[in-house]
């Protein structure tokens, strides 16, 4: 046996040996700190363990055969060893393996029961205040945390959206953890009584709902921000997330010093978030005003009010005056601090929905994302520049990066699903839809989104009615209410039923309307086409003469507005106004052409196409769609199939030659 140990020494087994364990384990510890970064599963750590282990007694082995030497691996030199060469072997293999054996029990356990322990969500604090109005502040100190808590790279934070539902009641933690998909989870209260603020928190582990620590804050008003910073520094050191000086310091920096102005911004960015309410936007509008009149140097509120317009401008108002607003208070907020992720934010809004600067915006969502790294509103930013700019890869792993981070919020898989739509890749648009609809069976934008989805890639009208069903359990607001009307005009214009869409649109309200501008111009198009399918020729001019009237009256306030122009397009051509038309529909792709927008533009060729039916230009319209088939748009073989609006041009051979080229493709 002796002689088997000189073996080993002789044949350097024992500085493989060592030199190998070294190495793994080295390999082990690196996988460990950089595949969480890139949100890689442990299971890859487990797997390189895994084949380490397996490759020891390999490698054992392989010392014992060969050697290197000056000139390359050789066969070592034997010693005579009578019988014992083949038992030496397989003893040396056979140690290798119990080793092996004995470092998979120990090493693989603690391997698959590390999480990703630098994940966090901050739940909805609990208003202990007298006045039940300030839960307004309770929101607020709950999102400042989420802010400070998202400028810190090494961790993974869950966006506000995602975590809202729970407020009021609080189901089982680990099951919470598990629907967010992280490790710990932070709750509180806040108790307000003029410029005193008590704040009780408690870190609690989401695998074990064991709590790691509480503590308890009383401070005055004006104290607020320490609060936020200890917490999140405390946060950080708990996860044993690294903070670096730069995201320490951005940390510490208070907003303002003005209690009363603090107070004003968080009551208008609570109403900001309520996207789709344009009565409650116009009040946030008017607290941020009212913040930046108390500190004009509110760096923070200059760039969330900028937000806030350049929202307006793309959903509601597209008027010179708001883009020039956004411009400026972004501006502003620049000035006041140059290195502010948020006003960079705003300033890629007001590029991106104010000036379709696409490039510009481009470069300031990035700066605002690489100094908020956990912040889903900036992967959602960016990946919606990045498909306009027809980088789609990289589109689609912004907005998966985005839903990771806000897995709870419909609205970033409702854009993830329209990328993969506008690519034909229904497969990955439907699973993300349902994903969506998994954790939120009532998202009326979902259902809206699905039912396209199957009538674009199947012609399955089928999937409306289940989703009108859905929609009987959904509380409605008024916006809601127009979201389904218009649906099942959709579908009805689908199923030619227009007496029935007729109708539906009849029954929406003026006055309804009036507060959303296209909306009102969309319903006097359709009562114009609808009439018009229906023979009425005289009331289809009326309905059409009205919505000309309105979009003529809001182009001069928003003089660059494709979608304006593109509309009046279509009027004029059912008008028989053909040059205008024409001039028009030309003019639209000129502001918006796909080599600019590769996400809108082909929407807006889509219209132009449409306008060259109408007017009987249908060499040109045919032309158009070839292209749009051609590549990723919104226009398939089963909507040109179904749509009425391509029956002026239904008859032509060429339209149907279209037909059977690219159904045959799908």
């Amino acid at each position: 046996m002796n002689g088997f140990f000189e073996e080993l020494k002789r044949r350097k087994v024992y500085r493989v040996a060592i030199a190998y364990i070294v190495a793994g384990w080295a390999l082990a510890q690196g996988l460990a700190q950089v595949l969480p970064v890139f949100d890689i599963s442990n299971s890859v750590i487990r797997v390189v363990i895994a084949l380490l282990l397996i490759g020891f007694p390999v490698a054992l082995v392989l010392a014992w055969v060969f050697d290197m030497t000056p000139q390359g691996i050789k066969a070592t030199p034997s010693i005579a060893f009578g019988g014992h060469r083949r038992r030496n072997i397989l003893m040396l293999a056979a140690a290798g393996i119990v080793i092996s054996i004995a470092a998979g029990f120990f090493v693989l356990p603690r391997a698959a029961a590390r999480k990703i322990d630098k994940s966090i969500a901050v739940l909805p604090f609990e208003n202990l205040s007298d006045e039940k109005e300030n839960a307004y502040f309770a929101d607020g100190i709950q999102d400042d945390i989420l802010t400070n808590l998202s400028k810190i790279g090494d961790m993974k934070v869950i966006s506000r959206t995602s975590v809202m539902s729970y407020r009021g009641h609080a189901p089982n933690l680990r099951e919470i953890g598990k629907a967010l998909g992280v490790s710990t989870i932070l709750e509180g209260s806040v108790r307000r009584a003029g410029n005193r603020v008590r704040v009780n928190v408690q870190l609690i582990d989401a695998t074990t709902d064991e709590h790691l620590w509480a503590n308890d804050y009383d401070r005055d008003l004006t104290d607020v921000f320490a609060i936020q910073t200890d917490l999140a520094q405390k946060i950080s050191e708990a996860l044993q997330a690294k903070l670096s000086p730069v995201e320490k310091s951005r940390m510490e920096r208070s907003p303002t010093e003005n209690g009363k102005a603090y107070l004003a911004f968080v009551q208008a960015h609570n109403l900001q978030n309520t996207v789709e309410d344009f009565g409650k936007l116009k009040q946030s509008e008017q607290l941020y005003a009212r913040a930046i009149e108390l500190d004009p140097k509110f760096a923070l509120a200059l760039a969330r009010y900028s937000q806030l317009e350049s929202w307006i401008v793309h959903t509601f108002e597209r008027t010179t005056q708001r883009r020039e607003k956004a411009r400026a208070l972004a501006q502003q907020a620049l000035q006041l601090q140059p290195d502010l992720p948020e006003a960079h934010l705003a300033m890629g809004f007001s590029l991106y929905y104010g000036d379709n600067d696409f490039e510009g915006a481009l470069k300031e969502f990035e700066i605002a994302q690489r100094d908020l790294p956990n912040e889903a509103e900036g992967y959602l930013a960016l990946g919606s520049i990045q498909r306009r700019l027809g980088k789609w890869p990289e589109s689609n792993a912004s907005l998966e990066k985005a839903a990771s981070l806000d897995p709870k919020d419909s609205w970033v898989l409702q854009n993830l699903a329209l990328s993969y739509a506008t690519l034909r890749d229904f497969d990955a648009a439907n699973k993300t839809i349902d994903r969506g609809l998994k954790t939120n069976p009532d998202g009326l934008g979902l259902w809206e989104i699905k039912t396209k989805l199957a009538i674009a890639e199947k012609g399955d009208l089928s999937v409306s009615e289940k989703a009108f069903q859905a929609a009987k359990s959904i509380p409605m607001n008024d916006e809601s209410r127009l979201r389904i009307a218009g649906g099942r005009i959709d579908v009805f214009l689908l199923e030619r039923k227009y007496q029935e869409a007729l109708r539906e649109a009849e029954g929406l309200s003026d006055g309804l309307l009036a507060g959303i501008p296209a909306a009102l111009c969309g319903k006097y198009y359709l009562l114009g086409f609808v009439r018009k399918a229906l023979h009425d020729e005289a009331g289809a001019r009326v309905a059409f003469l009205k919505a000309k009237d309105l979009l003529e009256a809001q182009l001069k306030q928003s003089p660059d507005s494709p979608d304006l122009r593109i509309q009046l397009a279509k009027v004029l051509a059912y008008l028989g106004e053909k040059d205008a038309a024409l001039t028009e529909a030309r003019r639209a792709s000129e502001i918006l052409p796909e080599s600019k927008d590769a996400f809108g533009g082909p929407e807006i060729t889509e219209g132009v196409a449409e306008v060259y039916a109408t007017v009987g230009e249908n060499a040109r319209a045919i032309e158009l769609l070839d292209g749009l088939l051609g590549r990723p748009s919104p226009v398939t073989v089963p909507l040109l199939k179904l749509s009425p609006i391509w029956d002026p041009i239904r008859k032509d051979p060429r339209f149907q030659a279209l037909i059977d080229k690219y159904g045959a493709k799908a």
